[in-house]
């Protein structure tokens, strides 16, 4: 199976076919305001059957949490790299909350952390991981109380 690597300052492992969890950060760890939180998210919701099959997403405050499998690219005949697919959720969503905002600056770390998840059950306890995430963090009673979380094909479950 064919494996895709790009470096940055950290490794990026891609493998095709499979899902991955993506998680990059807000710079200097800002705080995104509840609009930036929902632009972020519809700019994910976005991606969705365009370069990726999203499987799960949460826009924290200050963070980003997402789990997908690439898209192959119609055109190029070949999977979606990462690169491209966080450039354009990062990029889109930086420029849209800067406008929204009415500010200029850099929105997102350039740097993203990812890993290949290798089975059903590392998917389920990603997905899990990433529904309760807003709960751990005392920022919701329940992951159906927290209005930036999707879930594909899901109703999100009240703890």
């Amino acid at each position: 199976m064919p494996k895709a690597f790009y470096r940055r300052n950290l490794p990026h492992l891609q493998r095709d076919y499979k899902p991955h969890f993506l998680t990059f950060c807000t710079y200097h760890r800002w705080i995104l305001p509840d609009c930036a939180r929902q632009i972020t998210l519809d700019c994910c919701l976005h991606e969705n059957q365009h370069t990726l099959d999203l499987h799960a997403a949460v826009v924290m405050p200050d963070h980003v949490h997402l789990i997908f499998t690439p898209l192959i690219d119609p055109v190029l005949l070949e999977v979606i790299s990462l690169a491209r697919i966080t450039k354009s959720i990062k990029g889109a969503s930086a420029h849209l909350i800067n406008r929204r905002l009415q500010r200029v600056g850099t929105v997102w770390q350039e740097e993203s952390f990812d890993r290949v998840l290798r089975s059903s059950e590392k998917l389920d306890e990603k997905a899990q991981y990433i529904l309760n995430n807003p709960v751990r963090k005392g920022i919701a009673f329940s992951p159906a109380d927290y209005p930036w979380l999707w879930l594909a094909d899901v109703t999100v479950p009240a703890r």
